[in-house]
């Protein structure tokens, strides 16, 4: 979308609509002040919770709507609070306790079990809250909500205990300031929500209410008055580490000591300082790898602590992808092409290493958010050494970088937000540095029935000798309330736009448009707890060359009975497919027939012991005989409170599809594939209690791509395909033969509040060849023939609260 165009929108929306929330009623609690805080042991019988107000009558929210909730089940909460913390008392009954779901776990693994959720919104915005959840074994969970997305990578220190008897279950919580931010002023208002979920009813239920039908649950909290004139402590708390690991490969024997420490600081009673010095992510999880012939790199979720607490502003329109920081070396595959007549390469790295990085974030009392992140990596070299004289020399694969992002956004009328990001990548010398800068807005009408969203984003990528300007834009209007909904939008980037340095965008060069509606239920109706019922459709087009790329249209829909067995599928259809990156070269395409596609699944209720889940996909080519197929069959089972394991299996089918083969001066080659592959993984836990436990995760990944020998031809004009003679013997084979094999079985230890040691095993298996006629037993018989990786590691970390270490020093 031209600017001008994208500016107008912008005005026509802020001159639209008044921006006034149009609110419900809301329950207020007022809170007491305590001199002498509880014992947190889930017992509830000090006299201060005798005094303090109750927090009462509660509604249904799932699945039903406003249903007062059971006598039998009633629920009350009491909060009160001090210079340090507030506290929170539950009182949980059940008339059948025998029947309460139970099941010990780690820290923000909720399983099935039954538990009690706070929601506080300091600043009482509508948008952004932390969760907190106690479950019926004692389980902690705790995560940054921003609207309805919950992100559980936040980890804070808070107490808490439960007790259960004859009645009923009770929860007893300390949250102190540390783990909360909040305006700094003399009186406080927050916005609060209380909820029980009763799994073995199927039912959750509410303290204020919330209409399912309009807006975001978030901003449906009610109101907590009477905290004022708090003197809260200076917030700062470190977590010192030591790791040590042993490592063995392929007759190597390593060994490492590390030592670092991550940092927080309130700045103030809103913002805080995160740092980590001398970070050590030797035992983060492994990667879920892919035989990946595709044009795109492959993309991997974060495991990285630090990059996934408290990111919920820096992660605002979509810029940062936070692998890219001490990712592979933007120099690491030219490394060959460097090579001079009768060098070799002996070491070349592939991860750059991460010197330092630390991030500010915070909200002002007038609900502006601001949010800085920085982080430097080490330079890397790749050595070469010379096979005739054995003289070395290095090349810089990666400089010293550095990596920025800074965040303002605005939340206003407790639905609605503008933000302006900026994210920088800057490399020492004569390489490649990148700048992006968006402007976003998520606006919803008064009446909270209407949201208008949109995007404008300008990226700069200055090479030696050249800059390169890109701009995109996004747009989108959605109905938002009643049981009919519908949607339209449209996204636009031009040729140049780039955001690779510290984002992933695959695609640019587009012109798209997409619609939709939905139909869908709030209450139980007939034998379903809810159903929707969507249609959907895009039409997608390239911007220079204006012309199409593809235009498809298609339904789905999904249902969950009073049981909890869920189930779904969708049909979709779509004419000719234009794919400009196949090709691998500017402005060429390979056309792909039109096609057709269906899928299917069934999950079962995953409060019994064993339940399962099973999807199924097919796609097929018209006038073609190119077609794909998946099943994802996902079984698991509960042996008792303690244990439990979700095995996975996955096959995968793709046959005669035109793909990408190689590249001469005179030619783009293609060649018809088949590739297939197999999965198996089992996650498993065994828990002592919920701060000891063991854990198994186990994968097995097979996958073979063969090319047809008769099937090779040249890209021509229009995309079409011409038959040439390709001989996988002598011009090169495409073939691929891919096996890797993960396994962690690991200890874990929470010996004290925000203290922990893990200890992990680690055992990693890989090979790829051209042996893709081999079947499954003799892959894996080759497999094992290559060398194993083994290693064993050892970290501990422990929390320090500046201000107990300051008193006790002082006592």
């Amino acid at each position: 979308m031209p600017k001008k165009y994208y500016l107008f929108y912008i005005f026509f929306i802020f001159s639209l609509f008044s921006f006034s929330q149009n609110q419900q009623k809301r329950k207020v609690y007022t809170t007491q002040k305590i001199e002498n805080p509880p014992e947190i042991d889930g017992n509830l019988n000090e006299p201060i919770w005798g005094k303090a107000n109750i927090a009462s009558d509660f509604v249904m929210v799932e699945p039903g709507d406003g249903d007062p909730i059971p006598g039998s089940h009633e629920t009350s909460v009491k909060l009160v609070y001090d210079n340090e913390a507030i506290y929170i008392a539950a009182y949980l009954m059940e008339d059948n306790p025998e029947q309460i779901i139970k099941q010990f776990t780690q820290r923000d693994n909720l399983q099935q079990t039954e538990f009690f959720l706070i929601d506080i919104n300091t600043y009482d915005d509508g948008e952004n809250q932390t969760r907190f959840i106690v479950t019926a074994a004692g389980t902690q969970a705790d995560a940054r909500m921003t609207g309805d997305n919950e992100d559980y990578s936040y980890n804070v220190v808070w107490e808490s205990a439960v007790s259960q008897d004859e009645e009923g279950w009770y929860v007893e919580m300390k949250i102190p300031y540390s783990a909360l931010r909040f305006p700094d002023k003399p009186v406080q208002q927050w916005g609060i929500q209380f909820y029980r979920e009763i799994s073995h009813l199927n039912e959750g239920y509410v303290w204020n209410y919330v209409d399912k039908s309009l807006g975001q649950l978030s901003q449906y909290t009610g109101l907590l008055e009477g905290i004022s004139n708090i003197d809260p402590p200076g917030r700062l708390s470190l977590y010192p580490y030591i790791s040590t690991a042993a490592d063995q490969y392929d007759g190597n024997d390593d060994f490492n000591f590390n030592a670092g420490m991550d940092l927080k600081y309130g700045i103030n009673d809103s913002f805080t300082l995160d740092m980590t010095l001398v970070p050590d992510f030797g035992q983060t999880a492994y990667d879920e790898v892919e035989l990946n012939l595709g044009p795109f790199e492959q993309v991997f979720g974060e495991n990285r602590a630090f990059f996934t607490e408290g990111t919920e502003l820096f992660n605002k329109g979509e810029l940062f992808y936070s692998r890219r920081v001490g990712s592979t070396p933007i120099g690491y595959n030219d490394a060959q092409k460097d090579l001079l007549e009768n060098e070799e390469i002996i070491d070349n790295p592939e991860k750059t290493d991460l010197i330092n990085a630390l991030k500010v974030s915070g909200r002002t009392d007038r609900g502006l958010g601001v949010g800085f992140f920085n982080a430097i990596t080490n330079k890397e070299e790749a050595v070469f050494r010379d096979t005739i004289t054995g003289n070395r020399r290095r090349w810089i694969t990666e400089p010293v970088a550095n990596y920025n992002i800074l965040v303002l956004d605005q939340r206003f009328n407790k639905n609605s937000s503008i933000t302006l990001v900026n994210t920088n990548v800057t490399r020492n010398g004569n390489f490649r540095d990148g700048n992006v800068t968006a402007f976003l807005f998520d606006i919803f009408n008064k009446e909270n029935s209407f949201n208008f969203e949109g995007q404008a984003k300008m990226s700069n990528v200055n090479l030696p000798g050249q800059n390169k300007t890109g701009f995109a834009s996004q747009f989108s209007v959605e109905r938002t309330k009643g049981n009919f909904r519908y949607e339209m939008g449209h996204e636009f980037a031009n040729e140049t736009y780039d955001i690779n340095d510290l984002g992933i965008s695959f695609i640019n060069n587009y012109n798209n448009f997409s619609w939709g509606g939905s139909y869908q239920i709030f209450e139980p109706k007939g034998i379903y707890n809810n159903y929707q019922i969507k249609i959907y459709g895009q039409h997608l087009r390239r911007y220079r060359p204006d012309i199409s790329v593809n235009t498809g249209m298609g339904g789905s829909f999904f249902a969950m009975t009073r049981k909890r067995f869920a189930f779904g599928g969708a049909l979709e259809i779509n004419s000719e497919f234009r794919d400009f990156f196949e090709p691998r070269a500017e402005n060429a395409y390979v056309l792909y027939k039109p096609f057709g596609g269906s899928r299917f699944f069934v999950s079962s209720d995953y409060r019994k012991r064993f339940a399962y889940d099973v999807r199924i996909y097919y796609e097929e080519y018209y006038k073609s005989t190119q077609n794909s197929f998946s099943l994802n069959i996902e079984p698991r089972f509960r042996f008792n409170d303690k244990f439990n394991m979700i095995y996975e299996f996955e096959y995968k089918y793709e046959n005669d599809r035109p793909s990408y083969v190689d590249q001469t001066q005179e030619m783009i080659i293609f060649g018809n594939r088949d590739q297939k592959s197999l999965e198996n993984s089992i996650s498993a836990s065994y828990n002592f209690n919920t701060k000891q436990g063991l854990n198994l995760s186990f994968r097995h990944f097979w996958s073979t791509a063969n090319f047809t020998e008769d099937q090779f031809s040249r890209l021509i004009e229009d995309g079409a395909l011409e038959p040439i003679i390709y001989r996988k013997d002598q011009d090169g084979n495409p073939d691929a033969n891919f096996n890797i094999w993960n396994l962690d079985l690991s200890y874990r230890w929470q010996f004290a509040p925000g203290s922990e040691a893990v200890l992990l095993y680690r055992n990693a298996i890989f090979n790829q060849d051209k042996l893709s006629h081999l079947g499954f037993d003799e892959s894996l018989d080759n497999l094992f023939a290559q060398p194993s990786r083994h290693n064993l590691s050892l970290r501990v970390v422990y929390f320090i609260d500046y201000n107990r270490v300051k008193n006790l020093f002082r006592s």
